[in-house]
């Protein structure tokens, strides 16, 4: 479903990415790690387009097309979503037109809302004046609503209270699985393909994971079973993984 050939990016004026290769297949579901300042948000700006990363080589493959360069409406288009880490304040423009919109002109969000417990937010101007579980909540809602083939989500746990993490840990799953409402991976289980991005590996507890990576200093350095991986990161930090092998899987 996404293939990363070689990925150079800039943000800011300075070279972030340096040579990522990274593969999610269809129904998969990817979780990256890495220390602050490593280029995990970078490398899902740059799979989504966004105009403050500039790809300098290298290639982003979705669905066997070429994207690397596409604005990114075009990629939405195809089916690409993601949940920002710290989205902006949009002034002027409601919740409830956003969702909306993401829908396609459809009110299927919009009745969904109450299941995020964001019905009342609706009729406010995006992430103005939200809570940091509102924000998050919102921004999964927003997914729900556009329906997504391959979901980026950059650290859906961080800064909420544990209520909000069981409800956005729900609401995760729902998405990635929906296809089948199967709720857990099973042999029949048609799931939405995914690329995460976790600290805490709290998310781990509500999604399942095919394969963890670890990303440092603008690279993929390793790769593995995800929760082999997480325990590692938490026993020994990132530079003596011993679950990590150096091969990225094919």
């Amino acid at each position: 479903m996404l293939e990363i050939k070689g990925l150079h990016a800039e943000a800011g004026g300075r070279e972030i990415l340096k040579g990522v290769d990274l593969k999610v297949k269809k129904g998969e579901t990817a979780v990256l790690f890495g220390p602050n300042g490593s280029g995990k948000s970078t490398l899902l700006a740059a799979i989504m387009g966004y105009s403050h990363c500039k790809v300098t080589a290298g290639s982003i493959l979705f669905d066997g097309t070429d994207i690397t360069h596409l604005p990114v409406d075009e990629r939405a288009r195809m089916g690409i979503g993601m949940m920002m880490q710290r989205p902006p304040n949009v002034m002027g423009v409601k919740l409830g037109d956003l969702v909306r919109a993401a829908a396609g002109g459809d009110d299927v969000g919009i009745k969904a809302a109450a299941d995020f417990r964001l019905e009342r937010m609706l009729d406010r101007d995006v992430n103005v004046g939200f809570s940091g579980g509102e924000i998050k909540r919102s921004e999964i809602l927003q997914l729900t609503a556009q329906s997504p083939r391959f979901v980026l989500l950059d650290e859906p746990e961080s800064g909420v209270d544990l209520e909000s993490i069981d409800l956005i840990g729900t609401k995760v799953k729902d998405l990635l699985y929906r296809r089948t409402n199967c709720g857990r991976r099973t042999d029949g289980c048609q799931a939405v393909s995914a690329l995460v991005i976790t600290h805490t590996g709290q998310i781990l507890d509500y999604i399942g994971a095919d394969v963890g990576y670890i990303m440092q200093e603008g690279a993929i350095r390793c790769s593995g079973r995800p929760t082999d991986l997480l325990n590692d990161i938490r026993e020994k930090g990132y530079r003596d993984c011993i679950s990590c092998r150096m091969v990225v899987p094919s």
